[in-house]
């Protein structure tokens, strides 16, 4: 049997399988709360695999593979590094307390501690987000399907995008979820396998670290002005702190069946998404060696894999690529749907039953599916549009977050002019100063006007403070994730 006909049947097997547990998980559908956030009910090791499943898309696998071919370790600080300490701080200092308020989505916060309107405006920022990601992955499903199949990368799009709303539709988080589990399983394997064989044609790590240009492991800049350090910084800060008001991390979040498991979870994604990151980076940088000049690099990971496997292994492989951007999508498209069906319908419709919510919510998934694949056959590059994405969220939301958290008297005034400045900042000084990384300043704006608003309003306008969402106003204390991994909630 030829190599490719082997690596056919095996990515249609694994399709097809991911399209059987969406199926299965759809019996597991009951209710809104069961489709958003699974009922709650996930353990520590199926959290863990979503958590970790979810963050290890394309992004890492192709588009950080590509960065690394590239430029080295200085390539890919945004991810996974900046990724990895994503997960840790969202362990640390936010997911307890979001646990606790028994939320659905993201934007629930912003609803409970600034009002209405700032829920509005979350929702928009959260859609746009979640499109932009997606779009990115999508892309690298094409990437994926024409360097193996030859079939157009646009076709591939499509259909990558029909199987993923598909399974999602049906069972929602709890599809997702199971899904995510199998699907890590399969990354982090095929990356374990794939790394010792193209160390070896490289002639060893030591030859590896000799053969690479002199500052290929370089963790920082070796020289440059201002402008670099500031692009440095924003390297670790556009996922490492924007992500932190994802619908994605929360949503695993909100699904642990208790805070310990939330906190836990967030911990061991943070130490496994590091380790199998950094694994994906050298497998791009060895193939910068073992594939010098590719014109496209973000293609060099499954390229390797064709070219350096055999193909059972091979077909292993290219179903782990699909595995980590299909994980991805899925959890993509499932946060739109969810801020949609729970934040957005109550602007638009009376009705805000259960049922009704779970109705719009499913039947939103293809309508986000659809735009997403739009964006994707008119974007190219993966790393650039998956930052991009990012880059709304930390200057539109991390600064309201991380206040209404940890600062009792951040007011609604304040949280909506950090919104709104930091993103009409962003969004200007992308032009006003093309140089400079406009993210950093609409970040800048945002805290300035969180801070400056909540001093110069504090004496007028009360702050709510944080409630669950049956209301019950809940104490600052135990906000800090320092259950033990032992620690078992009673």
């Amino acid at each position: 049997m030829e190599s490719l006909t082997v690596i056919y049947i095996g990515i249609i097997i694994y399709l097809a399988g991911m399209l059987g547990v969406g199926i299965y998980a759809s019996k597991k559908i009951s209710g809104t709360e069961d489709f958003l956030v699974a009922g709650r009910r996930l353990p520590l090791w199926l959290c863990t695999a979503a958590l970790t499943a979810t963050f290890f898309g394309g992004g890492t696998i192709m588009g950080a593979g590509g960065a690394a071919y590239k430029k080295g370790f200085l390539g890919v600080i945004a991810d996974p590094f900046g990724a990895a300490l994503c997960l840790f701080l969202a362990g640390l200092f936010f997911i307890r307390i979001m646990r606790r308020m028994r939320l659905t989505t993201i934007v629930d916060f912003f609803e409970i501690r600034f009002g209405k309107t700032s829920g509005l405006i979350a929702s928009i920022i959260m859609l746009s987000v979640y499109i932009g990601w997606t779009g990115s992955l999508l892309v690298s499903l094409g990437f994926i399907l024409h360097t193996i199949t030859g079939i157009s990368a646009n076709t591939a799009i499509v259909i990558g995008t029909v199987i993923v709303f598909i399974y999602t539709m049906a069972g929602g988080m709890w599809a997702v979820s199971l899904t995510d589990f199998f699907q890590i399983i399969i990354v982090i394997t095929g990356l374990a396998v794939i790394l010792p064989i193209v160390i070896s044609k490289v002639g060893g790590f030591s030859t590896l670290v000799s053969s690479l240009p002199e500052d290929s492991f370089r963790m920082t800049p070796k020289e440059g002005g201002s402008i670099e350090w500031l692009n440095y910084v924003r390297a670790w800060m556009v996922i490492g702190l924007g992500n932190l008001a994802g619908q994605d991390l929360l949503q695993r979040s909100l699904s642990a069946k208790n805070e310990e498991v939330a906190q836990n979870s967030a911990y061991l994604s943070s130490v496994i998404y590091l380790v199998f990151g950094i694994i994906a980076v050298l497998i791009g940088m060895a193939g910068s060696l073992l594939i010098p000049g590719l014109e496209n690099p973000e293609l060099v990971i499954p390229k390797l894999a064709i070219n350096y496997l055999p193909p059972v292994l091979a077909s292993l492989f290219i179903s782990a690529l699909l595995a980590a951007v299909m994980s991805s999508a899925d959890s993509s498209i499932l946060a739109c749907s969810s801020v949609l069906g729970k934040n957005l319908l109550p602007w638009i419709s009376k009705s805000d039953s259960d049922r009704t919510i779970l109705k719009w919510t499913r039947v939103s998934v293809p309508i986000f599916a659809v735009l997403s694949m739009m964006v994707a056959l008119f974007v190219g590059e993966v790393y650039t549009l998956l930052l991009d994405s990012f880059s709304i969220l930390l200057v539109g939301l991390f600064v309201p977050l991380t206040a209404g958290i940890w600062w009792p008297k951040a007011n609604t005034t304040a949280a909506l002019s950090a919104m709104v400045l930091g993103s009409v900042s962003w969004i200007a000084f992308k032009f006003i100063t093309p140089g400079i990384p406009s993210d950093m300043i609409g970040l800048g704006v945002s805290i300035g006007a969180m801070v400056l608003v909540t001093l110069f309003t504090k004496d007028k306008e009360v702050a709510n403070p944080i409630k669950d969402v049956d209301g019950n106003i809940l104490p600052y204390a135990d906000r800090l994730g320092t259950l033990s991994l032992f620690y078992r909630e009673k």
